[in-house]
């Protein structure tokens, strides 16, 4: 099966869908929205904080300069500084935007969008919707892009990009509940597929879908792969599952106390306090239980989060949905006692190449990349807590404008590719369904999972990284004997499986390149063996492309605009 659509947006989470609406502004335009789950479902509806804007609600002397340079500050000064005064000079008219697409945020006393603290930030500029920021957003936007006439293909699983002569053709895509793939003719396409966390599997916030099926498929046609090796762990995971508990928690004055019942935190950020940077307070975490001062021993160990302090009236107007996961997956009900936590991998800074931070375009012509997926910079090689809803929203808007102007310009691609790339999926799936001997893709998935968090985590050393080197090549090898053992054409969600695997795989390869050549420590980077950051020699992105089975490393430079580097001090 042929489809043909002048904009193609993949991914149905906060970016996805933002992009759709904005590329349908104009009704000529035919636009789809390919999601493997249903939108309402996406990740975008996990993010419980809030979303961060300079609108002065609760500090009048908030302003975008101060929002860009906490942002700078935070990304270890990493980011490109042209797209984060773009983003910080739009963020409070976004807001509005959501506003009026009926998104419920709390109010102050004034009637005003509320706002609450947040790790790294000089004010408060977090708007919050109490704690599912994510959700109401999600839904919103879901209702409007319904209003718009957007398509929806959703159990659709993203398979390839199709591009010739640097330029995109379209895609092929698997319909999960027939089996069929689908080619898609496009004019111009958005890649909005969230991030990868699920390198680490079950040591992740992430949800099993976040496997960077458009990362590795931009990956794979000829876009780099810039900064992977910047991963962020979130301090405050669920001790058991690695769920998150929300940065809202620290924002709204919970205590991190280690067994001696001390808030350790006055030791490595005594101004701040919980509130420093994520980085900061993950590895300040991991240093008290390698101290002996954690519950526990080795990957069971934790800390505590204490809110009682807080109050009933409060968590329950303010943190709701934290309770409830605390009750559900620690059986502890923070109204009466602390809930375990400790660091899980939350977020990834690095991504897809974009070239330009106002269209959001890479370097393949019609190829657009927003959210978690990409890599604009605007993180870094640290994002702050609640720039990460604002990010889909606000560069989802304008990669939806850059695409439906790119649309404007094209013809469709070369409907002959995509049909022999189509044909290269169906005879893949035939084959491999029918496959009866193999390794269990389970048995490589764990060993994946294993050794990025034993070797690529919080603290990293150049010994451990080539171990972990080792072993991803080596179950790269042994990917191409995977059996699935499921030879069922509809619903086969183990071939989707198999193939995001391969994703992950894919990615973690880069993620292990781009950590080991990065002879420093930065932002969420914390090396042993090169524990300073090293300006001279590393103020620089990472690039890495991957030609045939080769990948290849190179740098960029960061574009510095105003605020040069200095002592991040907390």
């Amino acid at each position: 099966m042929i489809l043909s659509y002048d904009v193609v947006v993949i991914g149905a989470g906060g970016a996805g869908m933002m992009a759709a609406l904005n590329a349908c502004e104009d009704k000529e335009l035919k636009v789809a929205c390919l999601s493997k789950i249903f939108p309402t479902r996406s990740h975008t509806g996990a993010a419980q904080g809030g979303i961060n804007a300079a609108m002065g609600h609760l500090d009048p002397t908030d302003s975008p300069e101060k929002h860009f340079k906490d942002t700078v500050k935070g990304s270890d000064f990493l980011a490109d500084q042209d797209a984060v005064a773009f983003f910080t000079e739009k963020m409070p008219d976004v807001i509005h935007e959501l506003d009026y697409y009926g998104v419920p945020f709390s109010r102050d006393e004034k009637g005003h969008v509320a706002q609450r603290p947040f790790g790294g930030a000089s004010s408060p500029r977090t708007c919050f919707s109490a704690d599912k920021t994510g959700h109401v957003i999600l839904h919103s936007l879901y209702e409007q892009c319904l209003k718009k006439g957007v398509d929806f293909l959703n159990d659709s699983f993203l398979c390839s990009l199709v591009v010739t002569e640097q330029s995109v053709d379209g895609l092929v895509a698997m319909d999960i509940r027939s089996g069929e793939m689908v080619g898609i003719q496009a004019k111009a396409v958005v890649v909005a597929t969230g991030g990868f966390g699920r390198i680490y599997w079950n040591r992740t916030t992430n949800a099993f879908n976040m496997t960077g099926d458009g990362t590795a498929a931009c990956f794979h046609a000829g876009i780099p792969l810039k900064d992977p090796e910047f991963i962020q762990f979130h301090p405050t995971g669920l001790a058991s599952t690695g769920i998150l508990l929300s940065e809202a928690c620290r924002g709204e004055g919970g205590y991190l106390i280690n067994k001696h019942g001390e808030r350790f935190m006055s030791k490595y950020a005594p101004d701040k306090m919980e509130l420093a940077p994520r980085d900061l307070v993950s590895r300040s975490i991991e240093m008290e239980i390698e101290a002996g001062n954690g519950f526990g021993q080795g990957i069971d160990a934790y800390v505590l989060m204490d809110l009682r302090h807080l109050g009933e009236e409060k968590i329950m107007e303010r943190l709701p949905q934290v309770r409830e996961l605390a009750m559900d997956f620690e059986d502890v009900d923070l109204l009466k006692e602390p809930v375990p936590i400790r660091a899980s991998c939350h977020y990834t800074m690095g991504g897809i190449h974009v070239s330009n931070p106002e269209t959001l375009a890479t370097d393949i012509h019609g190829i657009h990349a927003a959210g978690e997926c990409s890599c604009v910079s605007l993180h870094g090689a640290n994002r702050l807590g609640g720039n990460s809803v604002a990010d889909v929203v606000l560069f989802g808007k304008y990669a939806g404008i850059g695409a439906r102007k790119t649309a404007q310009t094209r013809t469709l691609g070369n409907e002959e590719s995509v049909r022999n790339e189509r044909e290269k999926w169906e005879t893949m799936f035939n084959d491999i369904r029918k496959r009866n001997t193999g390794i269990p893709a389970v048995d490589i998935r764990d060993r994946m999972a294993k050794t990025m968090w034993e070797n690529v985590g919080i603290f990293r050393t150049r010994e451990k990284m080539l171990k972990a080197e080792l072993e991803i090549d080596q179950l790269i090898q042994e990917y191409e004997f995977v059996s699935i053992d499921d030879d069922s054409k509809k619903h086969n969600m183990a071939f989707v499986h198999y193939a995001e695997l391969g994703n992950l795989l894919t990615l973690a390869k880069g993620v292990v390149m781009g950590a080991l050549a990065r002879e420093e420590s930065r932002g969420s980077h914390s090396r042993y063996d090169f524990p300073d950051r090293r300006d001279d020699q590393f103020l620089k992105h990472t690039l890495i492309r991957k030609h045939g089975n080769e990948y290849k490393l190179s740098y960029l430079d960061v574009k510095i605009t105003s605020y040069q580097p200095e002592a991040r001090v907390y």
